[in-house]
């Protein structure tokens, strides 16, 4: 019987990365350097010219190595990558292009804060700023949600949110948060450049500290029935929103 592959588990040293679109942004980001990549026949042809840019030569495996190494119900798309993790940004290190950062209050679903990467990445978002604490690794399901998005966004991990805050406003962001019981709604409320949006877990929402160190609460209004969204969705129609209106000049 042919042994099984040596797989890494992931920690502080080793990201693990499965699914196709976030292996390849791994391998053409070239933010990260890579360790190992395991790929069944047809996903190591897909990926051949990309392996070969990045200097790594594919290991063939079977789906149902990949299967027992990650579990049945992961949509693995035949490839894992074992690789460093990102480098971590500081707040007085993100490079303002968009003038656009995130702040993520104790978001804890890897699906959520990957689709909140992918809509970032999308949007051009110079960075995410995640608690080091309660917040979900930045490898595995995350990383897939994320679709490769987790290769083009800087990441922030700071330990004290209400005080990264604060740095924010130091360095002269408007921090926005996202609250649905706000008076305020986005669509008319002051905004300026640069900008942190502010969004808090589903079940709780911001929490009182984060609330205070915002300059400014704003919701969303839905004119349907449901009065509510998800906050990868409110995420992306609030980018949305922001980004039309810093664009546009208007206030």
């Amino acid at each position: 019987m042919r042994p099984a592959p040596p797989f890494r588990r992931a920690s502080a040293q080793v990201a693990v990365l499965y699914g196709f679109h976030a292996v390849r942004e791994a391998l053409t980001a070239k933010r990260r350097r890579p360790l190992s990549l395991y790929a069944t026949p047809a996903a190591a042809a897909r990926l051949e010219a990309d392996c070969a840019a990045a200097g790594i030569v594919a290991k063939i495996v079977e789906p149902h190595d990949l299967d027992r190494r990650l579990g049945a119900e992961s949509v693995h798309q035949g490839v894992l990558l074992e690789a460093e993790p990102l480098p971590a940004l500081n707040l007085d290190t993100i490079e303002s292009k968009s003038g656009l950062v995130l702040v993520l209050d104790q978001i804890t679903d890897p699906h959520n804060v990957g689709a909140i990467i992918r809509t970032a990445a999308a949007f051009a978002v110079d960075a995410l700023v995640t608690t080091e604490r309660h917040a979900p690794e930045l490898t595995g399901t995350l990383a897939k949600a994320a679709s490769g998005g987790l290769e083009h966004v800087g990441i922030v991990p700071v330990v004290n949110l209400a005080r990264a805050l604060e740095e924010l406003g130091e360095l002269g962001y408007w921090r926005v948060g996202l609250d649905s019981a706000a008076p305020a709604a986005l669509e008319t409320a002051p905004l300026t450049s640069p900008l942190a949006l502010v969004l808090g877990a589903e079940d709780k929402g911001l929490r009182r500290l984060t609330r205070e160190k915002c300059d400014l609460l704003a919701r969303l209004d839905m004119p349907g029935a449901i009065k509510s969204l998800n906050v990868s969705n409110a995420c992306a129609v609030s980018l949305s929103l922001v980004r039309s209106r810093l664009h546009s000049g208007e206030p």
